[in-house]
């Protein structure tokens, strides 16, 4: 297993342009390639971001397609791991799609597919309201993989305000979380960092966080991509425009962290248990 090694943040301005969405990707994948990176990470929704209104049904992809099979060519040429953010996925199953994320090996192979779980449906005081269960069929699995970075867990978005997600992923063995996202300006200025440091800090884990920036349809992306260390420190922050960000992943500095604070050897599972 590699011990240390580059990641690198895509962050990106995803709009109602595919073909351009991904050229601008495939470009940013090139640039941290260059920069030494082993693994790449994109944002959540990297590949199109459109108005609703218009529908969804043309941007619904299979697991590989378009976008899929141009991050598996780079992954392959570059011979980095790719993981891709995530995109919109047909679901033969029904009329709402899947919000999917892949990871693809540096053969340029997919070796994990996670759909994310946790739909944000609410109702304003307001009386707005937001059901993104409508549109999004949430995934079934907890999804963890072995490679040669470690092993890796994946969530999307909204799945960070879910911290017994992540338990399960480190209690699995995961080193390495992923959290692709597509804050808005509102919630990420206040919650963004302090939930990925919480999440990075309680599982003793890395956090890499690729996010969207710029003017959406619906509203603002907040931006500020970020990497976090076990300890809890923001160790490389994306600047306020579209580009690569990269920082140093150390497994063995993640060790000495959880054995100075062995929060998941000193779990009460038996106490657990009982809980509801």
């Amino acid at each position: 297993m590699t011990s240390k090694y580059t990641v690198a943040l895509i962050q990106v301005d995803s709009q109602n342009d595919k073909a351009k969405n991904m050229k601008e990707i495939a470009d940013f994948i090139d640039e941290a390639a260059a920069k030494g990176a082993r693994l790449v990470s994109l944002p959540e929704v990297m590949n199109y971001i459109g108005d609703p209104e218009k529908g969804e049904k043309e941007l619904e992809e299979t697991v590989p397609g378009y976008s899929t099979e141009i991050l598996m060519q780079k992954a392959k040429e570059h011979r980095l791991y790719v993981h891709g953010g995530s995109f919109t996925e047909k679901n033969p199953q029904g009329k709402r799609h899947y919000n999917t994320s892949v990871m693809i090996d540096d053969k340029g192979e997919i070796i994990a597919t996670y759909r994310k779980l946790h739909a944000f449906d609410v109702t304003l005081p307001d009386g707005t309201v937001c059901n993104e269960s409508a549109r999004i069929s949430p995934g079934e699995k907890i999804v963890t993989v072995d490679t040669e970075l470690g092993k890796l867990g994946f969530s999307i978005c909204y799945d960070i305000r879910f911290p017994e997600l992540f338990r399960l992923m480190a209690l699995e063995g995961a080193r390495v979380f992923f959290t692709p996202a597509n804050f808005t300006m509102p919630t990420g200025k206040d919650h963004w960092e302090p939930i990925l440091r919480t999440r990075a800090i309680e599982n003793g884990c890395y956090v890499v966080a690729a996010a969207q920036i710029g003017k959406k349809p619906q509203f603002t992306a907040y931006g500020n991509s970020m990497v976090v260390d076990p300890w809890g420190t923001v160790i490389a922050r994306a600047k306020n425009e579209t580009g690569v960000t990269c920082a140093e992943i150390d497994l063995d500095f993640q060790e000495r962290i959880r054995a100075q604070i062995p929060s998941l050897k000193n779990r009460r599972a038996d106490v657990y248990a009982s809980a509801r």
